[in-house]
C-alpha cells in the first residue's frame, strides 16, 4: 500500500467523509457524505494520479439538449467535469489530481466542486435522468 493511498484516506477522514468500502490492493475507496448529497463517490489512486468519480445518472437516450447542457455546464464547474462512460450510457462527475503534491485543500476543493454542482443543478440532473 502506497503512502499516497494512506494520505488520501487521512484527508478524506479529516474532511468528515465516511469510508464505506476499501480495496487496498487497488488503492481505491468509496465514500459517502450524505448531508452533502455525496453517495458512493469513488476515490482511486492510480500510479501518480488521483481519480475522483461519482455516478450521476443513467442515460436511456442522449439528446442534443442534454449534451449541450452538460457541455455548457462544464464551463461553470470549478473543478472536475461531466463525462460519459465508454458506452455513453452513464453521466459521471470526474476529476483527476496529481498525487505527488496533493494537499487536503486541493482534495477539499474538488469534493466541494461536486457538492456545489449537485446543489445548483439537482433539478436539471433529475430531469435528464428521467428521460
Amino acid at each position: 500500500m502506497s503512502t499516497h493511498f494512506e494520505k488520501v484516506k487521512e484527508f478524506v477522514t479529516e474532511l468528515e467523509y465516511e469510508i464505506v468500502s476499501e480495496d487496498t490492493a487497488e488503492e481505491l475507496i468509496v465514500v459517502d457524505k450524505e448531508e452533502d448529497s455525496i453517495k458512493n463517490l469513488i476515490i482511486d489512486c492510480e500510479d501518480d494520479i488521483l481519480i475522483i468519480e461519482s455516478f450521476l445518472f443513467e442515460v436511456s437516450s442522449t439528446t442534443k439538449e442534454m449534451l449541450e447542457w452538460l457541455l455548457k455546464t462544464n464551463r461553470e464547474i470549478i473543478y472536475g467535469a461531466f463525462v460519459l462512460d465508454n458506452e455513453g450510457k452513464k453521466v459521471i462527475f470526474r476529476d483527476t489530481l496529481a498525487l505527488e503534491n496533493l494537499d487536503i485543500n486541493e482534495l477539499e476543493g474538488s469534493l466541494n466542486s461536486l457538492q456545489l454542482l449537485l446543489a445548483e443543478h439537482m433539478n436539471k440532473l433529475l430531469e435528464f435522468s428521467k428521460q
